[in-house]
């Protein structure tokens, strides 16, 4: 980018008269109407107050005035003299608003130096606004504001009329790390305009043409991103470039990702630094759920060298549960985005990594840390591992379906159940142990069924809603009853040595007595029926008990 000077739109007209506080008529207010007229901020930033502030009338008439101003074809012909001379950051935002209304609705129909006049001055302005880092800071909200008006522009401007944009955007970076990151945001919105938010927003002609585009001039951005990481010491430039690539890495060339020292800058320059930990795992989860078969060995150095850095900033007799409940807000988000990456991971290159005896140990450490991550007491969380824990019961259950039958069938002697499982089953079979004993301890409370007498005096049945506990109940129940198919003998043991853990007092509570409660009678129906009314006798005599 370069600062050009305005041309498309017209110049300051002067100040207005004083106004003495809020309080103002509708003849007064009205000559902010009155085009023949210079603008008089004063008084439009008192308008702008009262539409804030003010109350009854006065607020009506504000809001009245500062409408039909904004839907004035002529409004924005003004917006420069707002934006330059009202001390008001409410007025500014409102000069922005009728400036996007504008882009947004009358694009096509304005002349195209009128057009050109408008890019740049938002242009000058984001130059203004970013190249020193105290203005950025301060100025955040309105410089935000002023992006997404240049997004507005570039969706329509870019790249027939503007085919220079990637050039000069790259080009601007490389004078001031200030402006750079800034750009880095502007880059990052055009992303997430152009790849997340188009459909319903533009044409699928028009977004493919936008989507093309960015995949072919792409390296000149990757460039750029890459000579931040590698060589910039500006912190806060840093960690806007990765937020930024983290909008990139779902839809750019893989080439990018695995064909360069990407994976590896992310993971040994600033995974293990606190301020980069979290962004910088977002975006190995991004690749991770990259779907490419020709690219496995990359996954498992992936993998390998995220477990790596994982030990010594997370060492695995860490009780998490606990480090969850006591840690700062980072320390949470990072666990809550651990637990993304590794089910995410685990689901879509787990089958791959088990195969593989050489990974044996680093996997097994892998699920020894999602199911650690399970314990925390925080159900989004919880539901994130849910979600894998679901995936893998189920995919060991279809592999072998009738496997968990096998040691309780008559014409079939086997030396011990595991004698029997397959290979797969035998490798997560302490993990599933912990699984289930998570899983019974946690089981959320099912729909509620009260009796109660309705108006005519029937008894009827009425169930209370919680969608989404009722929901989490049957993902859980879902999941548990696979378990149960995998392996019932230990499904059994642990309900059984946690029922007697309620009689003996040891894990007595109200709550751990519902949970248990509500895990037995999820799996109803999971055994074969003789074994389970032998169960529930078990149970029933040691309810009595208490």
């Amino acid at each position: 980018m370069t600062s050009v000077q305005l041309d498309g739109m017209k110049d300051h007209v002067g100040f207005g008269g004083p106004v003495n506080g809020n309080m103002m008529g509708m003849p007064e207010a009205a000559r902010l109407l009155d085009f023949t007229q210079k603008l008089d901020i004063t008084l439009l930033d008192n308008v702008v107050n009262c539409m804030y502030a003010g109350v009854g009338n006065e607020q009506k008439i504000a809001q009245e005035i500062l409408t039909a101003l904004k839907e004035h074809p002529d409004a924005w012909t003004r917006v420069d003299t707002i934006l330059e001379f009202s001390e008001n950051q409410q007025t500014k935002y409102y000069g922005l608003q009728i400036l996007e209304n504008v882009i947004k609705t009358r694009w096509k129909v304005l002349p195209r130096e009128q057009c050109d006049g408008i890019k740049n001055y938002i242009v000058s302005l984001i130059i203004k606004t970013s190249s020193d880092p105290k203005t950025l800071e301060q100025e955040k909200v309105y410089l935000n504001k002023l992006n997404m008006i240049l997004v507005q522009i570039l969706k329509r401007e870019w790249p027939k009329n503007w085919p220079s944009f990637i050039t000069d955007i790259v080009g601007a970076s490389k004078s001031n790390e200030s402006l750079c990151q800034n750009n880095m945001t502007i880059l990052k919105l055009l992303s997430e305009e152009v790849f997340d938010f188009s459909s319903g927003q533009m044409t699928q002609i028009k977004a493919k043409h936008l989507k093309d585009t960015m995949c072919n001039e792409f390296s000149q951005i990757f460039q750029l991103c890459n000579t931040v990481l590698e060589t910039s010491s500006y912190p806060l430039l840093v960690h806007a470039t990765l937020e930024t690539l983290l909008r990139f890495l779902n839809w750019i060339p893989l080439g990018y990702i695995f064909e360069t020292k990407l994976i590896s800058t992310l993971i040994y320059k600033f995974f293990n630094v606190p301020m980069f930990r979290n962004v910088t795992l977002k975006c190995l989860t991004e690749i991770a759920g990259v779907s490419a078969g020709h690219y496995n060995e990359m996954f498992v150095l992936l993998f390998t060298q995220t477990m790596e850095q994982l030990e010594q900033m997370l060492p695995a007799d860490t009780i998490i549960k606990d480090a969850y409940a006591n840690g700062e807000d980072e320390n949470q988000k990072f666990i809550q985005n651990l637990s993304l990456f590794l089910s995410i991971f685990l689901k879509e290159h787990g089958s791959y990594v088990e195969k593989k005896p050489e990974l044996s140990k680093t996997f097994l450490e892998a699920l020894h840390y999602l199911l650690l991550i399970s314990e925390v007491e925080e159900v989004e969380i919880f539901k994130i591992c849910l979600e894998y824990w679901n995936y893998l019961a189920a995919d060991l259950y279809r592999e072998s379906p009738c496997q968990g039958a096998i040691p309780n069938t008559p014409l079939i002697v086997a030396r011990s159940p595991s004698a029997m499982q397959p290979l797969r089953r035998q490798l997560y079979q302490p993990v599933l142990t912990k699984l289930r004993y998570i899983m019974i301890g946690r089981m959320a409370k099912p729909e509620e069924v009260l009796v109660v007498e309705n108006e005519q005096g029937e008894v009827v049945r009425e169930f209370m809603k919680d969608t989404d506990s009722i929901q989490l109940y049957k993902n859980m129940r879902e999941t548990l009853v696979y378990l149960t198919h995998l392996d019932y003998n230990d499904t059994e043991r642990i309900m059984t040595e946690k029922l007697h853990n309620q009689v003996n007092g040891s894990e007595w509570s109200w709550k751990n007595l519902n949970t248990l409660c509500w895990a037995i009678g999820s799996i109803s129906g999971a055994m074969h029926e003789e074994d389970e009314k032998r169960f529930l006798v078990t149970v029933i005599k040691d309810l009595l008990g208490l």
